[in-house]
């Protein structure tokens, strides 16, 4: 399953209690990519808080900051600089500071963000979350929705 989301948007936030628990109930059936559609438009902030994320996965903790993220949000997205609160969230984590602010200023982790985004534009991508199970658009709206489709397309591919 592949996720095209914003850690500013409060939808996709609303999303990850339901994520992890599908994660849990389908531990060696599904694997979860997320990746970055912020939508700077109407979230200030949501492109610094994927180079944030990406800068903690540089250390090896991509997730733990993806949850603090959407755990946080209403700490951070309507800050006019919410750099603070990342490099604080960082040091949450055990990161290095130093390193965690260098690549978070890194043009190669713009570069990447921008190639998400222009995957997202490529595929018409007009809002998050947006949700792909193998290769397919879904719109579930609750965990028991998300997974009838997975049990599906498990079924599906048993035969």
């Amino acid at each position: 399953m592949v996720e095209y989301s914003d850690f500013q948007c409060p939808s996709c936030a609303s999303y990850q209690p339901i994520i992890e628990a599908l994660l849990n109930d389908f531990p060696n059936d599904l694997r979860f990519v997320y990746r970055h559609f912020p939508l700077v438009a109407i979230h200030k902030n949501a492109l610094s808080a994927a180079m944030a994320a990406e800068a903690a996965g540089l250390q090896g903790k991509f997730w733990e900051m993806h949850d603090l993220l959407f755990e946080k949000q209403a700490e951070w997205s309507q800050k006019s600089d919410p750099k603070d609160f990342f490099v604080g969230y960082a040091k949450e984590l055990g990161l290095d500071e130093k390193e965690f602010i260098s690549d978070f200023e890194s043009k190669s982790l713009d570069e990447k963000l921008k190639s998400s985004l222009k995957e997202a534009d490529s595929l018409g991508l007009s809002y998050t979350p947006t949700f792909f199970l193998d290769g397919r658009e879904i719109k579930p709206r609750s965990y028991e929705e998300f997974k009838k489709l997975i049990e599906e397309e498990l079924k599906s591919k048993s035969q």
